[in-house]
């Protein structure tokens, strides 16, 4: 009790060891043992363990999405802060917040800073899995710190799906990587390799290398398509340095421009999706259908080291992105270009017998007439409150809501 009050009320350490405390203890109970300030320090911290680990616990088994809000702000010290808070429906639909971060952030507060703060707490918590949205204010470092933490999140889960086929290709690739380093290493290999490239002409130095991150596949894609671009420069390269001695073979360049081709797509619709400029909410269905399909397509791919990487990031996938996120598919059938025909055509075009393909879309339809009723309600109670008020306003309720929903389809 002594250590919950401390955290509740926000009291120093020290206060077990104040005079008129250990009085009042005493004169409770003559035997008392009043603790220690360092007793206490260990106890809080203690306490604060065990109630992490359960809410971590708490919050793997939340069957719905997880929210977020975030705030930043400086004291009159002039010191920054950034608190974030989680809000979910648990199992028996009841609304939770809990605080998940409250922390000094000193400067810069940058898009970037605060992106990186804010998907460490999600790592941490390991919810990164099940976030949903994240309510911030309208503070201009807000939109960058939007845009970075979007990739974070989009590259982390389809990260995992690219990574695990790159798994599979690390030796194949370790020469291209090696080469790179070699060039970048030092002015004088570096000069030594542009002398190359003048002397071939046509390349497109522009593009300039890229070292990968091993642990981001789209890196190792731009590292492959870069590479690729001063394939004879590197060729040329072992005749004029002699310390370069890991160029890679005719056949390990074949092999890198495959994987290079095959992750094209998958970065592409990466990059698609983390567009800020414009809506995405109603390319996701499509864009995710497209993965699944590449994936199927390379199943049977007649290179055996593309098909162990489609099998593996196959299974990843259906790991992560088996069932489509119902609200997006929302997004899709909104999209007057789109409608419910195109998540028919989808499911056709995955290798789905009509029986279930027609499952999933009942599924979809139930769920989108679902809320869409709920919201018929939420507004027809407003109507109602409004003629009260004036007789010329009609009730939402009247509306025939499978007649207007007929319109989705």
């Amino acid at each position: 009790m002594i250590f919950m009050m401390i955290i509740e009320h926000d009291l120093p350490f020290s206060f077990v060891e104040h005079r008129r405390f250990k009085e009042l203890l005493q004169y409770l109970h003559p035997d008392v043992k009043v603790p220690s300030r360092h007793v206490a320090t260990m106890n809080v911290n203690n306490l604060y363990d065990f109630e992490k680990k359960k809410m971590k616990c708490m919050l793997s088994k939340v069957p719905s999405r997880i929210s977020l809000t975030s705030d930043v702000w400086t004291s009159c010290n002039s010191e920054g802060y950034i608190s974030l808070t989680t809000h979910y429906v648990d199992a028996n639909w009841k609304l939770n917040s809990k605080m998940l971060n409250f922390s000094h952030f000193p400067h810069p507060h940058s898009g970037r800073e605060m992106a990186k703060v804010i998907y460490g707490v999600l790592e941490e918590w390991r919810i990164e899995h099940n976030f949903f949205s994240l309510t911030l204010d309208n503070a201009s470092s807000n939109d960058k710190m939007q845009d970075y933490l979007k990739e974070r999140l989009l590259l982390h889960n389809n990260g995992l799906v690219s990574g695990e086929g790159l798994k599979v290709v690390g030796p194949s690739i370790k020469k291209i990587r090696e080469s790179i380093k070699n060039v970048k290493g030092s002015e004088g290999r570096m000069k030594v390799f542009k002398a190359c490239v003048a002397k071939f002409g046509g390349i497109h130095t522009k593009m300039g290398l890229h070292l990968d991150v091993i642990t981001r596949w789209n890196s190792t894609f731009l590292m492959l398509e870069s590479a690729l671009v001063y394939r004879r420069a590197f060729c040329s390269l072992v005749f004029d340095d002699r310390s370069y001695s890991s160029c890679p073979t005719n056949e390990e360049w074949e092999r890198g421009q495959k994987m290079c081709d095959f992750l094209r797509p998958f970065f592409q619709i990466i990059e698609l999706i983390s567009g800020s400029s414009y809506l995405t909410s109603n390319l996701y269905f499509m864009q995710v259908w497209k993965i699944e399909c590449l994936l199927l397509q390379n199943l049977s791919n007649e290179d055996e080291l593309i098909r162990t990487m489609a099998n593996d990031m196959k299974t990843k996938f259906d790991k992560y992105w088996s069932d489509y996120s119902n609200v997006f598919s929302f997004g899709c059938i909104l999209d007057p270009r789109f409608k419910i025909k195109l998540l028919k055509y989808c499911y056709s075009k995955l290798g789905l017998d009509p029986i279930s393909c027609q499952a999933k879309l009942k599924v979809v339809e139930h769920k989108l007439y679902t809320l869409y009723n709920e919201y018929v309600q939420i507004y027809s109670k407003e109507t109602i409150s409004n003629t009260m008020a004036t007789t010329s306003t009609i009730s939402i309720a009247q509306v025939d809501v499978m007649n207007v929903s007929q319109g989705f389809t």
